[in-house]
């Protein structure tokens, strides 16, 4: 690996986009991407990795443009069969994005672990960067509603993110371990960097498994954030509602105070800008640019400006 390695925790597919851009400023050797499981679920018998796959296909140049996530020109056959004979459909599964669960999923019966499973998939895809999972235990994001406690993909899926958000749990965080790798890769990073995830339930899960955010702790000043609140609105996903029904404000400055015990430079959009002199009141040096990542040359303009931000050495 040429330098220090530069990590990053990642969501799905702002994290994604972001990635995308990192890469085409750094050498992909030195990415080390931390990828939340919280999302994963059992579908038709298989283990789904959400978030792990839209990094891995965004970062391999074959995911879907226009939905963010899956695989580009996929097909939908099986799915629509398995309509047919009455079977649920509500998870987009595509024929080719089935070849990715099925091998996961038997090679983990096997006794593998999601660990080097991942490795396995990312190296069949000639990916040059590690994604590594946060843990290869089982932990899984549960939305309490007021219909009850629901599985992240029956609240974010099935249901759309309607339902009005109490709280969040990690089942299961509690006696997980790190993923091999991960935190001698946090504490020999040159940079860390936080994607415009949501804080919730993409950043959330990964920073709830014991000995992570303790890390980042650690390396406090050579951490980096970028919010995924734009002008009060998360761009992807259901950040900003959740914020509001937990009784936060949706705004960049309140994702700076969520991040403000292990993060010292917070990356805001040029639409928040008067929030800067709040950011910084909690610690954090803010900066100030254009986060929206309509193309390759707006994700790439965002690396550049973490890489200067955090002087990483090319």
């Amino acid at each position: 690996m040429k330098g220090r390695p530069i990590v990053a925790l990642a969501g799905g597919v702002g994290a994604a986009r972001f990635l995308d851009g990192l890469a085409r400023v750094v050498a992909p050797e030195r990415l080390f991407i931390i990828g939340n499981t919280g999302d994963d679920a059992e579908i038709h018998g298989l283990h789904i990795s959400p978030d792990l796959d839209t990094v891995t296909y965004t970062l391999a140049g074959l995911s879907d443009p226009l939905r963010g996530w899956g695989i580009r020109g996929d097909t939908f056959r099986c799915l629509e069969s398995l309509g047919r004979l009455g079977g649920e459909t509500w998870f987009q599964l595509g024929d080719r994005d089935l070849a990715t669960h099925l091998y996961r999923t038997e090679r983990l019966r096997g006794g593998a672990g999601l660990t080097k499973v991942t490795a396995e998939i990312t190296g069949a895809l000639g990916l040059r960067s590690v994604i590594a999972p946060m843990c290869d235990d089982r932990v899984r994001t549960r939305i309490c509603t007021a219909a009850g406690e629901l599985e992240f993909q029956t609240y974010f899926v099935k249901r759309r993110a309607r339902d009005r958000v109490a709280g969040i749990r990690f089942e299961g965080s509690d006696h997980a371990l790190p993923a091999p790798g991960i935190l001698a890769a946090i504490e020999q990073a040159e940079a860390i960097i936080v994607c415009p995830s949501n804080p919730f339930i993409s950043i959330g899960p990964i920073l709830a498994v014991p000995g992570i955010r303790e890390a980042l702790r650690r390396k406090r000043d050579r951490v980096a954030a970028i919010s995924p609140i734009v002008g009060g609105r998360a761009l992807k996903g259901p950040a900003a509602a959740m914020m509001k029904s937990m009784g936060l404000r949706s705004a960049a400055a309140e994702v700076a105070r969520l991040y403000q015990d292990f993060t010292s430079v917070f990356v805001l959009d040029e639409l928040d800008r008067k929030q800067a002199a709040e950011v910084e009141a909690t610690g954090l040096r803010p900066a100030v640019t254009n986060t929206v990542m309509s193309g390759r040359r707006e994700r790439t303009a965002l690396a550049r400006v973490l890489a200067r931000e955090l002087e990483i050495e090319p």
